[in-house]
């Protein structure tokens, strides 16, 4: 993968949010305020990369021991959280890290439009960190489906149906949530939402054409029509006689 972390930058479609939240039993509306909270409206920053949060106390973590020392003096690497910056410093300091270890810079930043951790990659769905970013940097469709599956692996969907927004926060954001107001922040985007038309799904069934019915009428004729039935000639009892007459005298001479 190259460095410039550009692809295709897909946005979402409307069908997507109604689709993936069918597969843990949500709506769209759930979904949108949880989009709400984790994002600032797009998975992709203004360049079309993925938009990511470079973690210095992760890079700590997951930096080789032999290559610590380095991320340290370079200013990438603390025990303690903190010190993130502007979010045009992100990818300045993911650069850096990858000159010191590519996995461990991955690891350290959060990804997309729900700011999934690079390191929970198999929790949401990719056998790799490497898989997980190429498939962000493609669609936001990607990064929704992450979010939705990191929810299932984390037991949370039941959260979400619920509308349990402190027990959904505490399980995504971690323990500190009530810093940062994510329940309420949670529970206003919904009710926003709520109030919105939702896209219907699942999508309506085309209707099926009728083939039209072709009727063939026999050909016009000049000739007169035959009666269903040929009439018996109407004879009177003096001509039935008299033919009788004729019948017994040519007989009997």
């Amino acid at each position: 993968m190259d460095t410039s972390f550009r692809g295709a930058a897909k946005r979402l479609d409307d069908i997507d949010l109604p689709r993936l939240g069918a597969k843990i039993g949500v709506g769209e509306d759930e979904l949108h305020a949880f989009i709400d909270v984790e994002t600032r409206g797009s998975g992709f920053d203004d360049q079309g990369r993925p938009r990511i949060l470079f973690e210095r106390h992760k890079f700590y973590k997951y930096v080789p021991a032999a290559k610590r020392a380095a991320a340290v003096a370079a200013g990438l690497a603390n025990k303690t959280p903190g010190g993130y910056g502007k979010e045009s410093e992100q990818y300045p300091k993911l650069l850096k890290a990858i000159a010191i270890d590519r996995q461990a810079a991955l690891y350290s930043c959060s990804w997309g439009l729900a700011q999934i951790m690079g390191f929970n990659h198999k929790l949401a769905g990719y056998d790799d960190v490497e898989a997980m970013v190429a498939a962000f940097m493609a669609d936001e469709e990607a990064h929704l489906e992450a979010a939705v599956v990191f929810i299932a692996n984390c037991n949370l969907d039941d959260e979400l149906r619920a509308h349990n927004w402190s027990g959904f926060a505490a399980g995504y954001n971690g323990a500190n949530y009530k810093i940062n107001a994510y329940d309420r922040k949670l529970s206003e985007a919904f009710a926003k939402w709520s109030r919105i038309k939702d896209t219907p799904w699942p999508p309506a069934a085309p209707a099926v054409p009728v083939p039209p019915v072709t009727v063939t009428m026999p050909p016009k004729t000049d000739a007169p029509p035959v009666p269903a039935t040929t009439p018996v000639e109407k004879r009177s009892i003096w001509q039935t006689i008299g033919d009788l007459i004729a019948v017994l005298t040519s007989k009997w001479g």
